[in-house]
């Protein structure tokens, strides 16, 4: 967190601008990392987009300690949360609340764009600890699997645990 909170401050970050990050199966493409307590002044939260490819999702999860909003943008798919599914086209607003469990699609034939606001912030830290750095402009990889040790990232998150395993 910068130091003076006192000082008039803002941001502007542009497209392919702050971190970028690949993200494994099931949800393939990216993450870009705009703001977190890292480079503003402010603790409260941290922000960014996801980009999920025709066909990819977000697993079934929850937060004990956060709570997240997802604003869609470009694309189209579905959530689920506690069994309850939802549509989302451009101009859908979703707050998933601590321990609700929830999981995002991309149903549509183009990529699904969502900018997320975290908070309190952390979910940058997940999209860190299981992705691989990315380059603005470079074809995405081959697809790649969790890490080993996602159980124990998810423990430190504080992550609620899917009702079933997804074993892709």
């Amino acid at each position: 967190m910068l130091d003076d909170v006192k000082k008039p401050w803002w941001a502007v970050i542009g497209p392919d601008e702050g971190e970028s990050i690949w993200q494994p199966e099931p949800s393939r493409g990216y993450v870009d990392v705009h703001l977190t307590p890292e480079n503003t002044p402010y603790d409260g939260f941290s922000s960014g987009i996801q980009v999920l490819p025709p066909g990819c999702h977000v697993r079934e999860h929850g937060h004990q300690k956060n709570h997240e909003l997802i604003f869609i943008y470009e694309g189209t798919g579905r959530c689920e949360i506690e069994d309850a599914t939802y549509d989302l086209e451009p101009g859908t607003t979703v707050l998933f609340g601590r321990y609700a469990r929830h999981l995002v699609e991309n149903t549509g034939q183009t990529d699904m764009k969502l900018f997320w606001v975290f908070f309190p912030p952390a979910l940058e830290y997940w999209f860190r600890s299981i992705g691989r750095p990315r380059t603005p402009g470079e074809p995405m990889p081959d697809a790649f699997s969790r890490p080993d040790n996602v159980g124990d990232v998810m423990e430190y998150m504080k992550f609620v645990p899917p009702r079933s395993v997804d074993k892709s």
